[in-house]
């Protein structure tokens, strides 16, 4: 054989081989990411989920790849979109709360990993917390009933409050119970209460409108995606009106809310990330407990309680896991 035809026959070979082999390997595990809200609303619980991801050993665009559908507050577009990770056959499907039943919904085969904001029992997508027992497992925050710890805290901080409004997204599922709780404990405290619709920005400014009308000493702030996601929103128009505001997350209370009690929302999506990988790694939904909420955060902003004249009770103070100077 001829020297050159000895080169273009090594050569050939040593760059078919690489292709043969990397024929061979197995594809990239893909996650379909299905949220209802924003990806600059939600930027840190992505941020959250991705790091939960790190911790079992997947990093996107290294071991894993990620399929984002946000929604942008729109639910109606949820179904669509659930349909659409199905139909890129995805290996797991992440749905936060509002998109849990479109995600259902469209498989009843691929794995769901919920982050719940409600019971997922007595909603039908899991058999009980211990042995979910088909598709759907992941994290239950059941942040519609805090309410009524929440109304307590803000009575607390403001104790000359007579009448407290309600800012109410009736499209968050939890919604429901978040307004019984609060009626009841309402009821308990001796408070009279105010519902305010907003489920949309423009209802959200129609129900500051309104509070510039009527007597409310405070205002409470019910739980959801899209509420959360409007937290600068919800805190400016808060300061504008100088009306003491109680929110679900940490995250508004960093932004100047006054206070908060909730569930960590960001661990939770952290959570689920971690139950994202473990499902990577080959463990069955049906067999992983859903994992409830047992860390919740109080938190107060002293620069936003001074703005508004507050003083700020020593038991109260001594009583947060987080004080913001």
């Amino acid at each position: 054989m001829r020297r050159r035809e000895f080169i273009t026959l090594v050569g050939g070979a040593a760059v078919a081989w690489p292709l043969a082999a990397r024929s061979q390997q197995p594809a990239m595990p893909v996650i379909g990411f299905l949220n209802s809200a924003s990806a600059d609303g939600y930027a840190s619980m992505a941020a959250a989920f991705k790091q939960g991801l790190k911790e079992t050993g997947y990093l996107e665009g290294t071991n894993v790849a990620i399929e984002y559908r946000w929604a942008n507050d729109r639910y109606d577009r949820l179904p669509a979109l659930a349909s659409d990770l199905v139909n890129r056959r995805v290996t797991v499907i992440f749905a936060n709360s509002p998109s849990i039943p479109a995600a259902k919904a469209a498989t009843g085969t691929i794995p769901i990993i919920m982050m719940s904001g409600d019971d997922p029992v007595r909603l039908g997508f899991v058999a009980s917390f211990n042995r979910p027992g088909g598709n759907i497992t992941g994290v239950s925050i059941l942040s519609g009933e805090l309410a009524a710890k929440r109304l307590d805290l803000l009575r607390e901080l403001v104790p000359h409050a007579k009448t407290i409004a309600i800012l109410i997204n009736s499209d968050f599922g939890p919604s429901g119970h978040f307004q019984s709780d609060v009626e009841a404990a309402a009821r308990a405290l001796r408070l009279s209460i105010e519902f305010l619709q907003a489920n949309n920005e423009r209802e959200i400014g129609e129900a500051f409108n309104t509070l510039t009308q009527t007597r409310a000493d405070a205002l409470l702030v019910g739980p959801g995606p899209f509420l959360d996601s409007r937290r600068d929103l919800l805190v400016s128009l808060a300061a504008k009106i100088a009306i003491p505001a109680a929110y679900e997350t940490r995250s508004t209370a960093a932004v100047g809310g006054l206070m908060s009690y909730g569930a960590d929302v960001e661990d939770g999506y952290r959570r689920a990330g971690r139950y994202v990988g473990r499902i990577l790694k080959g463990e069955k939904p049906a067999d992983l407990p859903v994992d409830q909420a047992t860390k919740f955060e109080f938190v107060i902003n002293l620069r936003a309680a001074k703005a508004l004249g507050l003083e700020v009770p020593p038991t109260l103070l001594a009583r947060a896991d987080e004080v913001i100077e």
